[in-house]
């Protein structure tokens, strides 16, 4: 939790952030221990109540090894979606049978390395996918566990670059196909059919397109029972919004639960969830330095360190994300642009923020960017990604170094 202390200063946890960036640098990740397993442990207890469910902690949201340890300490599977994620999750000793394997573009060697690792199933998204699955299972003398991922046509009411359920996505397959899909995996010799699949999006406020979901889910469910395909899993995805700004106010996760324990209570399967920001968005932090203020017109800009390569978001999705100074200063507060060191007009981190007056090496902090932060940082204009600190116990442990310029350039020299 951030506090500001009797010196002024914004503290995570209990720890000044003003000491990580003094030894670390900046730009820089700082996540809450405390953050990742309260949130976890949340969904445990909003869903307590239904003893088959497995919550698969979407890799893809915030992929550090030290943070996926922590979650696969306190029990979760883990929702992946390429090889590198796999890799991972074997590096830390994951349990095979809490993974499950989502994405449209699964290759051969992914196939094989999961289906050696032996996860719990792959989320098939074509046909196509459905019969390569089957051939190399074939060829490796085994069978693979399947769920097929039905495009339900869902509205999530979220932004269109992350609406993945709308019959326009490339996404899943259409749910008035599925019947005919489910039919022809079932005839296969190497592919298991055990569950169904949706994902409609991402940084959902409404409850109710979940539950839309999963009526046409159960509904596909009773049409697969009466063909006597036996369906152990339904699998409803992510997509859980977090509270950005002010203004959001995302449902707990103790409402959604109620209303889906409602829909499934009846249901003989188990239920797969597979959060991801909900997990991790709010635990996380990025500090930045300003560098220099200017006025170009009547427009102020504060020009800081962190940029469109530590932090896409706000460039990629015109996403908010919640700025403030470190160091707290009384005085008259004016709205800058904060903007970043990338040669592209787009390198806008957010507008019109309120601050303090504030000169070269001043600390701002911005928030919320746990999920989809670090991860999708590049090395864009060759500038080293950031490091990675986790705050535990008080303590402050560098998860992440940080790159150097010779690490970027490396693969690079064999041609010289």
């Amino acid at each position: 939790m951030l506090k500001t202390k009797n010196n002024n200063q914004v503290h995570l946890d209990g720890v000044s952030l003003q000491k990580i960036s003094e030894m670390y640098g900046t730009p820089c990740y700082v996540y809450s221990k405390n953050s990742l397993i309260n949130d976890f442990e949340e969904y445990k207890k909003a869903f307590k109540s239904k003893k088959d469910i497995l919550i698969c902690y979407s890799v893809k949201a915030c992929s550090n090894i030290n943070i996926l340890k922590i979650f696969n300490n306190l029990g979760s599977g883990f929702d992946i979606v390429s090889l590198g994620e796999l890799e991972r999750l074997k590096h830390i000793g994951a349990d095979p049978n809490k993974i499950v394997f989502s994405g449209v573009a699964k290759s051969d060697e992914e196939i094989r390395a999961s289906l050696e690792y032996g996860i719990l199933l792959f989320n098939v998204e074509s046909i196509a996918e459905l019969e390569n699955i089957n051939n190399i299972a074939k060829k490796m003398d085994t069978k693979a566990n399947i769920s097929i991922r039905v495009n339900p046509d869902i509205d999530p009411k979220t932004h269109p670059y992350i609406s993945t359920g709308l019959k326009s996505s490339k996404f899943g397959i259409a749910i008035d196909q599925a019947v005919d899909v489910y039919e022809y995996a079932n005839k296969m010799k190497n592919v298991i059919p055990i569950g169904i699949d949706a994902h409609i999006g991402s940084q959902i406020f409404d409850i109710v397109p979940f539950v839309d979901s999963l009526d046409k889910l159960i509904e596909l469910y009773s049409k697969l029972k009466d063909k006597n395909i036996n369906i152990k899993f339904i699998d409803m995805g992510g997509g859980l919004g977090i509270k950005y700004s002010d203004e959001d106010n995302p449902p707990s996760k103790k409402e959604f639960a109620s209303k889906i324990i409602d829909r499934i209570k009846n249901l003989d399967c188990n239920l797969i969830l597979e959060p991801g920001r909900s997990l991790v968005g709010n635990s996380g932090y990025l500090l930045t330095s300003v560098l220099y203020e200017k006025q170009n017109y009547d427009k102020d800009f504060l020009i800081v360190d962190a940029g469109m390569n530590d932090l896409l978001r706000p460039s990629l999705y015109d996403a908010y994300h919640k700025i403030e100074e470190v160091n707290k200063t009384s005085g008259e507060r004016k709205k800058y642009n904060v903007v970043g060191p990338i040669c592209e007009t787009g390198d806008i981190l957010a507008k019109d923020v309120e601050l303090p007056p504030l000169v070269k090496n001043d600390l701002l902090i911005i928030h919320s960017v746990g999920a989809y932060g670090y991860v999708m940082s590049s090395n864009y204009n060759t500038r080293p990604k950031a490091p990675e600190v986790l705050i535990e116990d008080e303590k402050i442990i560098l998860i992440r170094k940080k790159e150097t310029i010779t690490q970027i350039m490396e693969n690079e020299f064999n041609n010289e």
